[in-house]
């Protein structure tokens, strides 16, 4: 007994002083400490540096050529602005004949002479395969005639051959006057504009504000945050930038005020985030157009609520892009809107942010009117050339 008892107290002497453990390891142990030691030995991984490989066996459709003619309302391709890398506009055709898109259109045409290089260099040469759209030149905003000189300059450039005016998303976030006021898009001193694209009948095709994790702090719950990190001027939120809403609002009221002009608020109504509100949007404002330029990644992450939206309103979305003319770029559009494909990379990831996309398997019918047949009927309103010529006497 008393052997037992100085044996117990011998094993529970190793236990106080861990021999036993050191002794005699454990493979679980030994694991462990290996892979400890493994992974001291390597550098962090940056988040830019991951890139996962998915292990889903998804189906994968490819899409060469969309179902129906395309007509792209959102592109700035050679534009006067120089957005993006010129390209020879041979090439610009290849690429469309080669995606059954039949017609570009460059939102960012500019005016004057800027404007009239882009009608001659890509319009004229090439007749129904690019239309272009002119612009506000805000550096007369504190004109005493701001207002008519804007309206004269739209004519002026109707007669040249625009079909339509562009607004970038300065308005209504960093535009001010001289004393500087923030000009509102509500701002009365547009509205005459806002009329005279409509007697033209010419849309507005307007881009206010900017996607909603712009107005959030750019921290560690930003979904885009690698994305402001790398243009943190794209970062609204403070106190010198009026709220999201309240840009969206004054839009609105604009969009009442002008029931008989047409516009296409681009970037599906500016909050794809939030397709509730885009479509009590559209019920209130029957003069009102989307596309979804950039915004695949958002909307492709909602496949079903995307989907029951594009069926609901399929007389009112058109194709967009905004992206620089490739074939790839218009196959991966193609693929989200014709394919029923899972888990897959939108155009441009991870740039807006790290999820993947479904695609709609959208029905002929609606796929037909968002690829060109609504565009169309926008397009089909322009009144002809007599009033805009009045600007050219």
């Amino acid at each position: 007994m008393k052997a037992w008892v100085g044996f117990e107290c011998l094993l529970l002497l190793l236990a106080v002083f861990g021999w036993g453990q050191e002794q005699f390891p454990s493979a679980k142990n030994q694991t462990g400490a290996k892979a400890a030691a493994q992974t001291a030995e390597k550098k962090p991984l940056l988040l830019k540096d991951f890139k996962p490989v998915s292990m889903l066996h998804a189906s994968v459709h490819q899409v060469p050529r969309a179902k129906f003619y395309v007509i792209d309302v959102h592109n700035h391709v050679n534009d006067a602005r120089g957005s993006y890398t010129p390209i020879p506009p041979p090439h610009v055709i290849d690429v469309m004949n080669a995606t059954n898109v039949k017609t570009v259109v460059i939102l960012t045409g500019m005016w004057g002479e800027k404007l009239q290089h882009v009608i001659d260099t890509m319009v004229k040469p090439y007749p129904g395969r690019f239309i272009v759209f002119t612009q506000i030149d805000w550096s007369k905003i504190d004109d005493p005639n701001f207002s008519q000189e804007m309206v004269e300059q739209l004519r002026n450039a109707v007669g040249r051959g625009a079909r339509g005016l562009k607004v970038l998303k300065d308005l209504g976030l960093v535009v001010r006057d001289k004393t500087g006021k923030l000009i509102t898009v509500d701002d009365p001193r547009l509205d005459p504009i806002w009329e005279e694209c409509g007697k033209l009948g010419i849309p507005v095709s307007i881009h206010v504000s900017d996607p909603e994790a712009f107005f959030h702090p750019v921290d560690n719950t930003n979904e885009r945050y690698e994305e402001l990190l790398n243009h943190p001027d794209w970062s609204f939120y403070g106190p010198k930038f009026p709220t999201k809403e309240a840009i969206l609002a004054a839009r609105d009221r604009t969009f009442a005020r002008h029931p008989h002009t047409t516009f296409v608020s681009l970037h599906v109504g500016n909050w794809p985030e939030n397709l509730d509100y885009v479509s009590g949007m559209l019920d209130t404002n029957p003069n009102v157009m989307v596309e979804f330029g950039a915004r695949e990644a958002e909307l492709g992450r909602q496949p079903r609520r995307a989907r029951e939206f594009f069926i609901k309103y399929q007389d009112r979305i058109m194709f967009g892009t905004d992206n620089g003319v490739q074939e790839e770029m218009y196959r991966n559009h193609f693929r989200w809107l014709e394919t029923a494909d899972e888990y897959f990379d939108y155009w441009g990831y991870p740039g807006q942010g790290r999820w993947k996309i479904y695609g709609m398997e959208l029905p002929d019918q609606v796929l037909e009117k968002v690829y060109h047949l609504n565009a169309e009927r926008v397009f089909q309103q322009y009144k002809g050339a007599t009033e805009a010529k009045k600007g050219m006497q």
